[in-house]
């Protein structure tokens, strides 16, 4: 059983996100809170949360901040920001604050499903329109943390598939059905791709092969 905690201050949306989630049996939802300090103050009671959906813009404190200060806390929860906005700062901001992933509130039940196996599964996925905009973001000023001493790097011609999908924000099961191979298969790559990268997250794996040129 995969144990969530929804992070969002508007009933209707929650209420959707909650629909969304019903579908699936293998989820379970510990608690709902309706800001970062509300979900800080739940978290307490519910340390065992494997995934946070974390919306951003909430009074009192953002999610933003909240995801900040929760994964300081419990570096083991994941957390998949799921907003309306795919705005340039808030797409940066929430992945220094260590956001694992980032998708957009009009993601289907389905594909909201994979993002969490996806993140769980040490993924870090984004909605394909976040991921082109994060790419084009990187061309222009390279604005993420990360080494300019980086040894030359080579992918094999799979791992250069796999990484021109990943550009494109795609889930790792639909990277599977692409290029048809196993799930499986397209995770052990993408391991292999963060190591030879040496990236944490999928904005710095991006940044390095933009300066590699590998994409």
């Amino acid at each position: 059983m995969i144990r969530i905690g929804l992070v969002e201050d508007k009933p209707f949306s929650l209420k959707a996100l909650e629909e969304k989630l019903s579908r699936y049996n293998d989820l379970h939802i510990v608690f709902t809170a309706k800001n970062g300090f509300d979900a800080i103050a739940k978290l307490a009671d519910h340390k065992e949360t494997d995934l946070i959906l974390m919306d951003i813009e909430m009074p009192d404190m953002n999610g933003i901040e909240a995801t900040g200060i929760i994964k300081q806390q419990y570096k083991n929860i994941k957390i998949v920001m799921i907003t309306i906005y795919d705005d340039d700062n808030y797409i940066f901001d929430a992945i220094q604050a260590g956001a694992d992933s980032y998708i957009l509130k009009e993601t289907k039940a389905e594909k909201i499903y994979e993002t969490i196996q996806d993140t769980l599964n040490g993924g870090a996925v984004m909605s394909p329109s976040i991921a082109v905009k994060a790419l084009q973001l990187l061309k222009i000023n390279g604005n993420v943390r990360s080494d300019d001493t980086t040894p030359e790097i080579i992918l094999s011609d799979r791992e250069t598939e796999i990484l021109e999908q990943l550009a494109k924000g795609l889930t790792n099961k639909r990277i599977a059905e692409i290029l048809f191979i196993s799930p499986f298969t397209v995770k052990r790559h993408i391991e292999n791709i963060y190591q030879k990268l040496q990236a944490h997250n999928r904005i710095e794996l991006l940044d390095k092969a933009r300066k590699n040129n590998l994409l």
